[in-house]
């Protein structure tokens, strides 16, 4: 099997996003890491840094993927659906042809902590009915590995022959794996993933290292095609996203809320959104 290795790191820039929420934007549409369109980190205990949310907003043509670990939000949408996202839970959206929704904080004070991912959809799901799915933590799969655990959001994760374990969505066409890895101290743990799969790894706690070279916390390893993620946990342990998914090689044309395969798509949408056309 071929081990796979870091080809670049990147270290995320600050945004603000919503009505004024800070985040550290790990990478965005221009960094070409195909299916995957953004990933954002919102980690604050300040309330005035996430207190004013996420407004009903539109989106048009992916799938966004909202991950709490510490903290609360509530989301709603045009579609009546409403879920709350508390510790440990996911939102998995499909904006498809048009979706409306707000996510706002349901607390006045502390730790607000989470991630969301933003996933392309193929040149023909983008215009399929709008969809949501509120997943609680007691939903997500949690294998046990030697000197850690693997929440297993999405995708198949096999912790050893024989013992795969299915993640809580499934049945994606770009078949995203989704992984929360915590490792302790001096643990180790072999991932197996698609030879031509897209794979980051993101350590968010910690240190962990890929095929022996080391990720600091808050930096984002873009791996090298190869069928197996090997890593390593430094003398503090960490924990990381690691995330793997087909590419679609389609062009990507991006705008604010909108990720459609022109231009021209991107200004019918404008033309849908403005004329309240966008979810009809």
């Amino acid at each position: 099997m071929s081990e796979r290795r870091i080809e670049r790191v990147l270290l995320g820039q600050p945004a603000s996003d919503g009505a004024g929420v800070k985040l550290n934007r790990v990478f965005g549409p221009s960094h070409g890491l195909d299916p995957f369109l953004m990933l954002d980190e919102f980690n604050s205990n300040q309330a005035d840094d996430y207190i004013a949310g996420f407004p009903a907003h539109p989106h048009r043509g992916f799938e966004t993927v909202t991950y709490m670990l510490e903290g609360e939000m509530l989301h709603e949408d045009h579609l009546g659906n409403r879920g709350r996202l508390v510790p440990g839970a996911v939102q998995w959206m499909t904006a498809g042809r048009g979706i409306i929704h707000s996510e706002m904080p349901q607390q006045e004070e502390g730790r607000m902590r989470g991630f969301q991912l933003w996933l392309n959809l193929p040149a023909n799901e983008k215009m399929k009915p709008a969809a949501y799915r509120d997943i609680p933590p007691e939903d997500i799969p949690v294998q046990t590995v030697a000197g850690g655990d693997v929440k297993v959001v999405a995708g198949a994760f096999a912790a050893g022959e024989g013992n795969q374990v299915d993640g809580a969505v499934v049945g994606v066409t770009t078949d995203p794996l989704y992984l929360d890895v915590r490792l302790e101290p001096g643990a180790s743990l072999s991932v197996p993933v698609a030879s031509d799969y897209t794979v980051l790894m993101y350590c968010y706690e910690g240190q962990l290292q890929v095929a022996d070279t080391a990720v600091e916390q808050s930096r984002l390893a873009v791996l090298s095609k190869g069928d197996r993620v090997n890593l390593d946990a430094g003398s503090e342990g960490g924990r990381a996203l690691l995330l793997a998914a087909k590419p679609l090689q389609e062009p990507v044309a991006h705008y604010g809320p909108f990720v459609m395969n022109t231009p021209e798509e991107v200004e019918q949408a404008l033309r849908d959104f403005r004329g309240g056309r966008l979810t009809g």
